[in-house]
């Protein structure tokens, strides 16, 4: 069962400001920002007063008890292996895969690269819409022959649209918390995290969270603060939204032939306990996901996940597996290529050098050493599923010998969405410095929720990867997506 670690940190976030044609430097507070021409832009002003508003927060809430304190044992990680929660695909809240390895002998941590999904939410319009569409049927039912749906004669909506919901906020904060303890060494006066975040709603407040996590468990020596928003808008080059390829056309084909086939018994279990429902296979996934967005927003479990069993849930996950697979994923021909300008400014963080790409990213910002600087040791990018999981693509992560099988789920797998993308997911690139025949030499290590990637395509297969044979692998990237990027416009 999610439970909230204590008071959340969501504030509200005010309305677009005025679009401008130059990034301007906003000193209005002790906090500086730079605003990002948009005519939707997140209004940079008000993230300054949100920064102050939460440093308030936490010396009073501490006070008072008011603040989520980390903590080992997080709340949003002491699931068991059976858990529901691990079986919800992108709405599972994040757990670590694998315990942390600490880098080998030898070799010591001297930059960190942190990419992460933001914290659990309500679902998005689009979903909102299909879930109700799907829920009146059940509500309309003559009658319930079932004790279980007892509960839909009093229900009423109250979910939200796409928002954080606050164990979403509290999700961010733990995990500032932890890569402070984690990667704390790594920080000083001069040398804070800088922070950038994809200019959603949710997206900003996961990053301002994130913040105020770090900042409260360096006992407020460090007070990091999200330095770059960049708009979610069509005339915005953006690395951590994935909305600059219009030719990229999804597949939900295969997924739908597994749902149709593991839903059969649901669609008939479901129809006989709610007489005149005439639930059909399609309804199936939203009414499983109400589950999930009833439990994290509310904190406890949902009477929704009384309706379907353990296995069921578990088909669940293959699909939206599925889904992501064929979305912008390795299924998608223009799938991995929208993820090439990020791993393009990762490249340039990791050898100190600017970035060259001709992709996604923005020329202007990504020039400019105050809006992308080439000397910080900690770096925190904040984003959503779909863009991860084209990165970790363009990346050449968790690639496959062949497309997962529509009619069958192989429980061995490692394309599993709930392990690479769930609510608050992070994959972290650790630069280090190891000593070879009493020589120094940089290596490369990828986790994606502390699940240690082999990196096969670059080194022994371990994990530890040269970083000159890292930069090398990259060739994908390097070569702007091999002519898939032009494919992307019309």
């Amino acid at each position: 069962m999610v439970t909230n670690a204590g008071y959340p940190l969501v504030l509200p976030l005010s309305s677009p400001g005025k679009p401008g044609s130059q990034a301007a430097y906003d000193d209005s507070g002790p906090t500086k920002y730079y605003r990002i021409p948009s005519s939707s832009s997140f209004p940079v002003r008000k993230a300054v007063l949100i920064s102050l508003a939460l440093f308030v927060v936490l010396l009073f809430g501490r006070y008072f008890q008011l603040v989520p304190q980390f903590t080992s044992e997080s709340n949003s990680r002491i699931l068991s292996s059976e858990s529901l929660e691990r079986f919800w695909g992108p709405y599972s809240p994040y757990y670590f895969v694998e315990e942390y390895q600490p880098p080998p002998h030898g070799c010591s941590i001297t930059q960190v690269n942190i990419l992460q999904r933001h914290g659990a939410r309500y679902p998005t319009s689009g979903s909102s819409k299909e879930i109700q569409a799907s829920l009146k049927k059940l509500l309309s039912a003559s009658k319930y022959t079932d004790m279980k749906l007892e509960f839909l004669r009093s229900y009423q909506w109250h979910l939200g649209e796409a928002d954080l919901v606050p164990f979403g906020a509290t999700q961010s904060f733990e995990s500032g918390a932890e890569i402070y303890h984690r990667y704390g060494h790594l920080i000083d006066n001069h040398m804070l995290p800088f922070v950038r975040a994809s200019g959603g709603d949710r997206v900003v407040k996961s990053a301002v969270n994130w913040t105020a996590g770090f900042a409260d468990a360096s006992g407020q020596l460090y007070h990091p603060s999200v330095s770059v928003i960049i708009p979610e808008t069509e005339t915005s080059n953006n690395t951590l939204e994935d909305d600059m390829c219009p030719n990229s056309r999804a597949s939900e084909d295969e997924a739908n032939i597994w749902r149709d086939m593991f839903s059969v018994s649901i669609v008939h279990r479901l129809n006989a306990a709610a007489v005149g429902a005439e639930i059909l296979s399609e309804d199936v996934p939203g009414l499983m996901s109400l589950c999930a967005f009833e439990t994290v927003f509310e904190e406890k479990e949902s009477h929704f996940c009384d309706l379907f069993s353990l296995k069921e849930f578990q088909a669940y996950e293959y699909y939206q597996d599925l889904l992501k697979y064929y979305k912008t994923g390795y299924g998608n021909p223009l799938g991995r290529v929208q993820g090439v300008g990020y791993v393009n400014e990762l490249l340039a963080r990791l050898m100190g050098k600017p970035v060259e790409d001709r992709t996604q990213t923005n020329s202007t910002l990504d020039s400019s050493p105050i809006t992308f600087p080439l000397n910080r040791t900690v770096y925190a990018d904040f984003s959503h599923d779909n863009q991860m999981v084209a990165i970790y693509g363009a990346l050449g992560l968790l690639s496959q010998t062949h497309p997962p099988d529509p009619t069958k789920a192989d429980p061995r797998r490692t394309w599993v969405v709930s392990h690479i993308v769930p609510f608050s997911g992070r994959m972290i690139t650790e630069k280090l410095q190891c000593f070879k025949a009493g020589r120094p030499r940089d290596f490369i290590r990828i986790l994606i929720n502390d699940a240690i990637q082999p990196l096969e395509f670059c080194g022994a297969g371990d994990g530890l990867c040269g970083l000159e044979e890292f930069v090398e692998s990259q060739i994908y990237a390097r070569d702007n997506g091999a002519g898939d990027f032009e494919k992307c416009f019309p």
